[in-house]
């Protein structure tokens, strides 16, 4: 092929200040902060406006603190973001945001964040602090260490669902939190799994892990998500009528660890839910139905 007829590659456009500062704290990433509206809901407390906007509070100063986490992770993974073939088109990686705009962002979001939490109480305090200095770990040091990333990451689903119980002062159910960490964990080893099969060495925690490993503890994770999620059901303070559930959350799982054994489509968990039809019908059905049961027998 001769100069002429080679191909031309377009260049991403390089985005505005404002565009790069929203694509540095990840929006897309915000909604796994939805679980702070569980405690709610589970509470069958929908029809308390005091208590939605406590949540609402909440779950806006999360997605903040999120976004602050996002920020300093790329600070963190600069140099490696700027050799890899999908990072290097991330804000600081392409030089759209310098170091110094990036840490003014992380100091706004922060200060907003506790800004907003603080009308909520101490125990909301205390517990956004937890979340922040457990990402700030994460980033540091936890995401390279084999088991103690996943680990790491299931506990910050748990801090979420348990702030957004503490957030509108309703009780805090072991069984929440217990299915919550158990399922962030399961789709935590899903995803090391996908990158695994995908041959994603960038993240250095991965030549730890073995396939035959991340596969056992996918079994093992997933049965003791489906146990418990049963044992909640029977033995839970919510009604017995729960139990019409569970098929929805086996189906669930079940159909993770078959699109991750097909296709290992589990390195980014938030597209299957949105992509995968099956998947998307056994969540919605599972919040009408629980949703259903909850008020109707409160």
């Amino acid at each position: 092929m001769s100069a002429a007829e080679a191909p031309v590659v377009e260049l991403a456009q390089r985005r505005g200040r404002v565009a790069a500062a929203i694509s540095l704290v990840r929006p897309r990433q915000w909604t796994k902060n939805l679980l702070l509206f569980a405690g709610i809901v589970f509470a069958a407390r929908i029809d308390d406006p005091g208590r939605w906007l406590a949540a609402a509070t909440a779950f806006v100063a999360w997605c903040l603190a999120s976004g602050a986490a996002y920020a300093v992770n790329d600070l963190h993974d600069l140099a490696a973001d700027r050799l890899h073939p999908a990072k290097r088109r991330r804000p600081l990686a392409r030089g759209e945001l310098t170091r110094r705009d990036a840490w003014l962002l992380v100091s706004a979001l922060l200060v907003a964040a506790f800004t907003l939490v603080g009308p909520l109480g101490l125990r909301s305090l205390a517990l956004l602090a937890a979340f922040v200095v457990l990402q700030l770990a994460y980033t540091l040091a936890l995401k390279r260490v084999v088991l103690i990333d996943v680990v790491a990451i299931a506990m910050l689903f748990v801090l979420r669902a348990a702030a957004g119980a503490v957030a509108v002062s309703v009780r805090i159910s072991p069984w929440l939190l217990v299915c919550t960490g158990l399922l962030a964990l399961f789709l935590a080893l899903g995803k090391r799994r996908a990158e695994l099969c995908l041959g994603h060495r960038g993240r250095a925690v991965l030549a730890g892990y073995d396939l035959g490993l991340v596969d056992q503890l996918l079994t093992a994770v997933a049965g003791s998500t489906i146990v418990v999620y049963v044992l909640y059901t029977l033995t839970g303070h919510q009604s017995a009528w729960l139990i019409a559930t569970i098929p929805f959350v086996v189906i669930g799982v079940f159909r993770y660890l078959l699109l991750l054994r097909r296709t290992s489509r589990g390195e980014e968990p938030e597209n299957v839910l949105l992509t995968d039809p099956t998947t998307l019908a056994a969540v919605v059905g599972w919040t009408i139905v629980a949703a259903a049961i909850v008020f109707a027998t409160r």
